[in-house]
């Protein structure tokens, strides 16, 4: 059962893939979790509190945090996961391709992280990790991705902008930028494709992003860190 000292993790887009690993991830480092996503089923786990909502509504945002703080009384670290990836050149995006990827990539991080700030500002303390890609760093031919780099570039500067704001308050701030990770949104049929964009030859494991992330949730020192996944991709091609 959840003790009053049992630190807190939130992550969203928590149902499948990076999402779910990480929430396995947190319960084996003991962390309560707040999970998150629109399709997310209720778990039989009592230190695992799933609520369902669109995280490009702030309301969900709203509705996580006071559910956490509810049942568990205390935000100790936010997971911005949730993300979407729409690859196409840039001239052919829509408006609405343009609202889905801000949408969940830029708002979906924008309420959720004001609130889980106030709540660690409070307890003297907490840490913030975005989920990114490297495309941010090393745009690829290959891969047609203005819009996950004006949304995920602006997250991995707000990251670094976080971690300097509130460094003295005990808040850190880092992120994981990602290669091509082996989840089902990749069919398997492309596998073989997408592990060719990386210099070592092989998409990325979900449990290399959980254990990326459980450094960065263990290393005190480290903040404004972008931390690649990526298999070389922001090394070079």
């Amino acid at each position: 059962m959840t003790t009053p000292d049992q630190k807190v993790a939130v992550i969203t887009g928590a149902s499948q893939g990076i999402g779910a690993g990480l929430v396995e991830a947190y319960r084996k480092l003991g962390y309560a979790v707040v999970a998150t996503s629109r399709t997310i089923e209720p778990s039989q786990d009592p230190d695992i509190l799933t609520v369902r909502g669109d995280i490009a509504d702030p309301a969900t945002a709203e509705r996580v945090i006071a559910a956490g703080m509810e049942r568990f009384g205390r935000i100790d670290t936010l997971i911005n996961n949730a993300g979407i990836f729409v690859a196409k050149p840039f001239h052919e995006y829509t408006q609405a391709d343009y609202e889905a990827v801000t949408g969940i990539n830029l708002t979906g991080f924008f309420r959720i992280t004001q609130l889980a700030v106030e709540r660690m500002l409070a307890q003297g303390g907490g840490h913030v990790v975005q989920i990114t890609t490297s495309l941010v760093d090393h745009a690829s031919s290959d891969v047609p991705s203005v819009l996950a780099s004006l949304t995920k570039g602006g997250l991995q500067s707000a990251t670094k902008a976080l971690a300097i704001e509130y460094a003295t308050r005990g808040i850190r701030s880092n992120a994981v930028a990602l290669g091509v990770i082996k989840t089902p949104m990749h069919a398997e049929e492309y596998h073989e494709t997408l592990a060719a964009l990386h210099p070592v030859g092989r998409m990325g494991e979900v449990g290399d992003i959980a254990d990326a992330v459980v450094y960065l949730e263990n290393a005190p020192f480290v903040t404004g860190e972008i931390l690649h996944v990526d298999g070389g991709q922001s090394a070079g091609h």
